[in-house]
């Protein structure tokens, strides 16, 4: 764990809104099994093959992590939500024979491992709980110091369109405190929930797909491209209901492959995943 490191600074309506300790299961369940699928085919796709090693920064409950060391990869995770921290312990716990290596609280500004020395950062959450700015351009540069020459970066965020497009989906704007809070994330990204309502997440920032490839450049990165996790398959049921059924899955997936590389579409996926790599030196 890094010095520096304030418990404080983590705002306590995120902490209470994973209290619940629900991250650990919510990637196995309904739209969000699509995010899991994509993210882990495009880590697969771009990542150097193990045994590299793997730094996962705001790494949750560890659910990543856990699938990364099973595939032979030497993983280090850091949370700021002690919570997911010892979720993610027990977790590794669960799988003796492809432990995560290193598991602490930590702050993914302030990150307590020396430089040039990992293959691989996994940044797939600070970036949306970093509503700062300079926080945010903050720990792209500390992935990018600990990062060795020819490193690659995976960095996700949120689309800037997600509130709009999950109260289509799923009829949220009958509740009248729900509009403004879309009316905020289109003006300037800046996600507030006001009200007590866990499916209207928690303080965060929205990512247009522009700034987020502007401060993966901005923080150093020779930058490759930004993909959409889900692309529009979390708006269908039909692919929700579906995804468990292997030849349907195959059906989405492939469809996501051919559209992936669409600009125009970018912005309808609920998660970008903007992946960059330090030069080789």
């Amino acid at each position: 764990m890094a010095d520096s490191y304030d418990a404080s600074s983590v705002p306590p309506e995120m902490l209470e809104h994973y209290g619940s300790g629900y991250e650990s299961q919510r990637l196995f369940q309904g739209a969000s099994q699509i995010e899991l699928a994509r993210t882990q085919e495009l880590i697969t796709r771009y990542a150097p093959p193990p045994p590299a090693i793997v730094f996962d920064i705001g790494g949750g409950p560890g659910v990543y992590a856990c699938w990364l060391a099973q595939q032979g990869y030497e993983v280090h995770l850091i949370d700021a939500t002690p919570l997911h921290v010892e979720q993610a312990r027990q977790a590794s716990l669960l799988q003796p024979d492809a432990p995560i290596a290193e598991i602490e609280v930590g702050d993914a500004r302030d990150v307590n491992r020396a430089g040039t020395s990992v293959d691989i950062v996994l940044l797939l959450g600070p970036m949306y709980h970093l509503t700062e700015r300079a926080d945010r351009l903050a720990a792209l540069r500390e992935a990018y110091r600990i990062l060795k020459p020819g490193g690659i970066l995976f960095a996700a965020a949120i689309s800037r369109f997600t509130s709009a497009l999950d109260g289509l989906r799923q009829a949220l704007f009958d509740d009248p405190t729900f509009a403004p809070i879309v009316e905020r994330d289109l003006t300037d990204g800046q996600h507030r929930n006001p009200t007590s309502h866990p499916s209207y997440f928690t303080t965060a920032f929205f990512h247009h797909p522009q700034e987020l490839e502007a401060e993966v450049k901005e923080s150093g990165f020779l930058y490759d491209k930004t993909l959409p996790v889900e692309g529009p398959l979390w708006l269908s049921q039909y692919a929700v209901d579906n995804f468990n059924d292997p030849e349907r899955r195959e059906r989405f997936l492939a469809l996501m492959r051919r559209i992936e590389q669409e600009p125009s579409l970018l912005g309808a996926a609920a998660h970008l995943l903007a992946i960059a790599h330090r030069a080789q030196q």
